[in-house]
């Protein structure tokens, strides 16, 4: 459980990196995707673990990662 846990906080802590470093240059979608999938990952830990706190906030990224790629891929407005 650990290592899916540290593994999903890496994951978000490059997409996020990529994005300070990159600026408007940064490949939107291929990091809103990451980014959900470690949602994914962090949510499914936190259930695991009965840490309600961390499934709403996890469950939370998951819906702003769905918002994301639905705006980077021109779905929204």
């Amino acid at each position: 459980m650990k290592a899916l846990e540290m593994t999903g906080v890496i994951m978000r802590i490059f997409s996020f990196g990529l994005v300070s470093w990159l600026g408007p240059q940064s490949p939107f979608m291929f990091v809103w995707i990451f980014n959900s999938i470690d949602a994914v990952l962090l949510t499914w830990c936190a259930v695991v673990r009965k840490d309600t706190a961390y499934t709403l906030l996890n469950g939370f990224w998951i819906a702003i990662g769905l918002i994301g790629i639905a705006r980077a891929g021109g779905f929204l407005g």
